[in-house]
């Protein structure tokens, strides 16, 4: 479990570090952010998780008007033209521990992310103070360099800002200028599922997956209540639903009925009643109403997340 928003903003208390907190609703771009706090005096970051061929990762912290050229950045780094690319989905999940939508310098609180390479713009060490989400978009902060120099030395994290514009040649004579920030630790991912195999059994239902069907089999084996009840407390397990609409749909539909289920016991038939529908109805409102806003969040920030990956993957190739 990794660091949490409050805890992350005690952190920066306890470090008596200068900042300014704006709630916010949840934001995916940095345009959607300005709206809520471009008026204030700071400056907007964008933040990006990339991986190089040898599962080595990178934050790239910059000010939101400052051109990365990922081409450069990877030659810069020795990693030929091709060298960096975004970072899987699951990644996020595994090393920085923070929702899609969420990167930035803090994440490296983790120790999961140890072994990530930070590269900051320079051009921060230029402004008064500069706007971060703290593990969550439905927040900003802003602080100076200085106050992120010092929350970064905390967690053993030397501040290195570079001039991420800059475009120096590379060539026998003249050596990669960056390479000395490549991380020396790979990170190794858990082996996902092969998208492209059929699945044998279904994550949820434990029941032979029919390739033939576009729906979900009526009958298919039920579990029993004791396996619905911990599929419950554990939540939507495969982060995978969050980019597959009908997945997302099929896990919701089927935690809601583990819990319908889950509520009608005879002894609960006894104790309310013809009033056992509406004590149900309620009890569903308040255990999924914070989860499913949650969870589509989540999902809103999953198909930010693959557009923005897909642009970038055009504009690599177009230049």
């Amino acid at each position: 479990m990794g660091y949490t928003k409050d805890q992350l903003l005690a952190r920066l208390q306890e470090l008596q570090t200068d900042f300014t907190k704006h709630e916010h609703p949840v934001v995916l771009t940095v345009e959607a952010q300005a709206k809520h706090v471009g008026h204030l005096n700071g400056a907007l970051s964008k933040n990006l998780f990339l991986k190089d061929k040898k599962h080595r990762f990178y934050v790239v912290s910059a000010l939101a008007k400052t051109n990365v050229d990922l081409k450069v950045l990877s030659q810069r780094l020795g990693l030929g033209k091709g060298g960096l690319r975004m970072a899987p989905e699951e990644a996020l999940a595994e090393v920085l521990q923070v929702p899609l939508g969420c990167v930035t310098p803090f994440a490296l609180v983790n120790d999961s992310a140890r072994c990530v390479s930070l590269l900051l713009d320079q051009g921060f060490k230029t402004q008064e103070c500069c706007f971060f989400h703290p593990l969550s978009n439905d927040t900003t902060i802003a602080l100076n360099a200085r106050g992120l120099d010092k929350f970064l030395s905390s967690i053993g994290k030397q501040p290195i800002y570079v001039d991420l514009e800059a475009n120096p040649p590379v060539g026998k004579d003249q050596p990669p200028d960056l390479a000395s920030l490549v991380p020396s630790d790979a990170i190794a991912l858990p082996a996902q599922p092969d998208k492209t195999a059929p699945q044998q059994v279904s994550d949820m239902n434990h029941a032979p997956v029919n390739n033939k069907s576009t729906g979900v089999s009526a009958k298919a084996v039920k579990p029993s209540t004791d396996v619905r009840k911990e599929k419950l407390s554990n939540g939507i397990s495969s982060s995978n639903s969050f980019a597959d609409p009908e997945k997302f749909v099929e896990d919701f539909i089927e935690k809601t009925s583990s819990l319908v289920i889950s509520e009608i016991t005879e002894e609960n038939v006894k104790q309310y009643g013809d009033k056992l529908g509406e004590v149900i109805s309620n009890t569903i409102r308040k255990k999924l109403a914070t989860e499913l806003k949650s969870t589509a969040t989540m999902f809103k920030n999953t198909a930010y997340s693959e557009g923005f990956s897909a642009g970038t993957l055009r504009q690599t190739k177009l230049q």
